[in-house]
């Protein structure tokens, strides 16, 4: 989705340049540095903690939705992932129709409902709604559901451009909120009454809460493991993932697109006859928060795409219960694919490993465009 959408505007962009009409692009004031991002008081932490307390049952059911035809990797697979190894929750993969879930940019999964199945097993509703990033935000099956899980008390929760699907809804009409920074001006234009709150990965605002872009699912779900189960416990998970802490922090300014960004997509994509499918291989209990974070990393250079692989197999089970179908049905690694490390890491080391793989081949500009992409504060980005 992402990828599609920047192709569009570099192209727009590098028109307006030859045409002498794009010299704001370069004009642009220097990033913050992310040490420097604004301080968030302990009262604003307490009062999203107490918003997204569980709003009924004792073990939450938490419902991860998308659309069988394309939702965001990442945005569908890391919450499901961190939520299921917390075990603080039931956690339920939802699509809207029978069949496969087609992940964008990479991988395909089986989820465990659909959506009326979920509404027959469930009728009550979930705790938690988490909506990801869809190809379209105007689903009127998925729409519809939303606003009668929020009619039935759930809290809904939008993780990266998953937030303008939540506001086609009119759930985040006249409330707080942030989405990914390449969407943002996008969701406002058609929803001017959000009040969009900058320097925050995470904002709640009653009964729905909303994130930046792709890496803040990560984050987000410890917020919400810690207000179902207590700080202790999601701090034993961030440890589980590699990370030695985590805030609600964010330096909105560093995420824009710069002149570097999109030069750096238009010369990959101009270099058509250089492209390379990154081999992942499907393994039995592999993690499949640092497989989507791997997989949808190199699947965003402009150069390469993630191709999953296994033995002959109708699915590959994942560490907490993830079924992914493999692209390609191989007795093994296929030699002339390069194969993308680090799918069995800590998921916080895997994406920092992965993003220094993509710049040792790429070089750095290309590893910062998948950065900015997913939102993530890699480096020092251009």
């Amino acid at each position: 989705m992402l990828n599609r959408h920047v192709i569009r505007g570099a192209l727009a962009l590098i028109l307006l340049a030859l045409a002498g009409l794009g010299a704001w692009l370069y004009s642009l004031p220097p990033a913050p540095a992310l040490a420097d991002m604004p301080q968030v008081a302990a009262g604003e932490i307490e009062a999203m903690l107490a918003a997204l307390k569980p709003p009924r049952r004792k073990r939450p059911l938490v419902a991860v939705v998308g659309i069988n035809d394309a939702t965001e990797t990442t945005d569908y697979l890391m919450p499901t992932g961190i939520l299921r190894r917390a075990g603080v929750a039931d956690v339920v993969s939802l699509s809207t129709g029978p069949g496969p879930v087609k992940l964008f940019p990479a991988l395909t999964v089986q989820a465990d409902a659909t959506l009326a199945r979920f509404d027959a097993q469930h009728p009550a509703g979930a705790d938690y709604v988490i909506v990801p990033a869809m190809s379209r935000d105007d689903d009127p099956a998925v729409l519809a559901w939303l606003q009668e899980q929020s009619r039935k008390g759930a809290t809904i929760l939008g993780v990266c451009a998953g937030a303008k699907v939540v506001a086609a809804t009119g759930l985040l009409d006249g409330k707080r909120a942030t989405t990914h920074w390449y969407y943002l001006q996008d969701m406002l234009a058609k929803h001017p009454s959000i009040a969009y709150v900058a320097d925050r990965r995470v904002v709640a605002d009653r009964g729905v809460a909303t994130s930046t872009g792709i890496s803040a699912s990560m984050p987000m779900m410890l917020i919400l493991i810690e207000a179902m189960a207590g700080r202790e416990k999601a701090e034993a998970v961030a440890r589980d993932l590699g990370l030695a802490s985590w805030d609600i922090r964010h330096a909105s300014q560093a995420f824009r697109q710069t002149r570097a960004f999109t030069t750096t997509v238009l010369g990959n994509l101009l270099a058509f006859w250089n492209r390379e499918r990154v081999g992942v291989d499907l393994q039995p209990g592999m993690d499949e928060v640092s497989l989507a974070l791997a997989a949808d990393a190199w699947s965003r250079t402009y150069r390469s795409r993630a191709v999953s692989f296994a033995e002959a197999s109708p699915a590959v089970e994942t560490r907490n219960k993830v079924r992914v179908i493999p692209d390609v049905a191989s007795a093994g690694q296929p030699p002339a694919w390069h194969l993308a490390p680090f799918t069995d890491q800590r998921p916080a080391q895997a994406l920092d490993q992965t993003l220094q793989a993509i710049a040792m081949r790429y070089g750095a500009r290309t590893a910062h465009v998948v950065a900015l992409q997913l939102e993530y504060p890699w480096g020092a980005l251009p």
